[in-house]
């Protein structure tokens, strides 16, 4: 049974994420998932409190919060 963050939680994922967030996936236990390093841009977080991402390479896979790793990129 998937857990559903609070409100607190879900607001701390989209002031950490907010639209147009570059990251990179650091880890995801999906046999659908991107490579590991694969960039992505956020494209909003979801009541649920995963990130749906739009990766560089055309996957739509979103990233659920507590199970799977992204780092944030840098800024240029």
């Amino acid at each position: 049974m998937m857990k559903y963050p609070n409100k607190g939680r879900l607001e701390q994922l989209r002031n950490a994420y907010p639209a147009g967030t570059r990251i990179a996936l650091v880890q995801m236990d999906d046999t659908q998932a991107p490579p590991i390093g694969t960039k992505g841009t956020v494209v909003s977080v979801d009541d649920t409190g995963s990130l749906l991402v739009q990766w560089d390479n055309g996957s739509g896979l979103n990233v659920i919060d507590g199970v799977n790793m992204v780092r944030k990129m840098e800024k240029v």
